[in-house]
């Protein structure tokens, strides 16, 4: 997966920003969810913030506190340094997070837990719990996808193909699966839930 990232990370915004193969997203209500989301994000309160598997940072940005991003890949670091200059960046791994016990108010991470199979989704809550109090998770909602879970072929801008697993979340089951929490946003294109 970091690879993958990895190649990515100079594209990966193209989603976002509705550009290139993503440009369709200007249609079906992409932007203003988009807008909704990013307000959602920043209407957080202020906190020592651990933004895991942060990316290029287009969502860290708008978190408010002390924050920390994390991400395996380099390249999207190098990203995430351009767009929030004064946060904190560390290379490191998710499933084994390179902090103290209780060291963040609260860890956050956007459209990470959906590529995670099941092995591997515990052990993240885990070392989630153990480093923050609050969760905030965003992620890919169910309401516009036909299946639950599924493996993706995606094509980059440099021609090379990767199979990519990625899972599709209820706002409610998402939040039951980690343990209980509130509903932030339920969209067509994104769920965010606190737990």
């Amino acid at each position: 997966m970091k690879e993958y990232y990895d190649a990515r990370a100079p594209e990966y915004d193209d989603v976002w920003l509705g550009r290139g193969r993503f440009a369709h997203r200007h249609d079906g209500g992409w932007f203003e969810e988009v807008t909704l989301l990013l307000g959602g994000i920043a209407s957080l309160p202020a906190a020592r913030t651990l933004d895991v598997a942060c990316g290029t940072g287009f969502l860290t940005r708008h978190l408010h506190g002390d924050l920390t991003g994390l991400d395996h890949s380099r390249r999207m670091l190098d990203e995430a340094r351009r767009k929030a200059p004064d946060a904190t960046f560390v290379q490191g791994d998710a499933l084994d997070l390179p902090f103290e016990d209780g060291e963040f108010d609260r860890l956050f991470t956007s459209f990470f837990y959906g590529h995670l199979e099941r092995e591997d989704r515990d052990r993240f809550i885990g070392e989630c719990r153990r480093v923050a109090r609050e969760l905030v998770f965003v992620d890919a909602s169910r309401e516009r996808a036909g299946v639950d879970a599924e493996h993706q072929q995606r094509v980059l801008g440099d021609g090379s193909r990767w199979s990519v697993y990625k899972r599709y979340f209820r706002a409610e089951e998402l939040a039951d699966e980690l343990g209980g929490g509130d509903v932030l946003h339920a969209g067509r294109w994104f769920v965010m839930v606190r737990a």
